[in-house]
């Protein structure tokens, strides 16, 4: 029976960790920081438009990009470049790994974009 409880506090767990990820990532919540790289600024405004976008709408997780199921990478291109976005957990003074991303108040996130080139 502990098991099963078990099974599910991970489900839990990983449906929490990818409701968060995915707030931040798509507009929902401003709970987090998103960071830029700077070859994705050289690229200009209008291609910085297009990479927002296309992180905003990525729905392509599979096994190969999200094997754990909390949507924190994602692959994708815009035009002739290839760019990842990544997030990471921290603690609250940026210091450290979170100890509970599922919970907002030990976890700041943040949402790094960037060419592949530049991981």
């Amino acid at each position: 029976m502990t098991e099963v409880n078990d099974d599910t506090a991970a489900q839990s767990r990983t449906a929490e960790i990818r409701r968060l990820n995915d707030a931040l990532r798509t507009g929902e919540s401003g709970d987090g920081t998103i960071v830029i790289t700077q070859g994705v600024q050289a690229g200009g405004s209008e291609f910085l438009e297009a990479v927002m976008t296309a992180v905003r709408d990525f729905s392509a997780f599979d096994e190969d990009n999200d094997p754990h199921g909390e949507h924190d990478f994602g692959a994708f291109d815009v035009g002739d470049d290839r760019l990842f976005f990544k997030l990471d957990y921290y603690d609250p003074t940026m210091t450290a790994h979170s100890a509970d991303p599922t919970d907002p108040r030990v976890t700041r996130r943040v949402l790094t974009i960037m060419l592949a080139h530049e991981y």
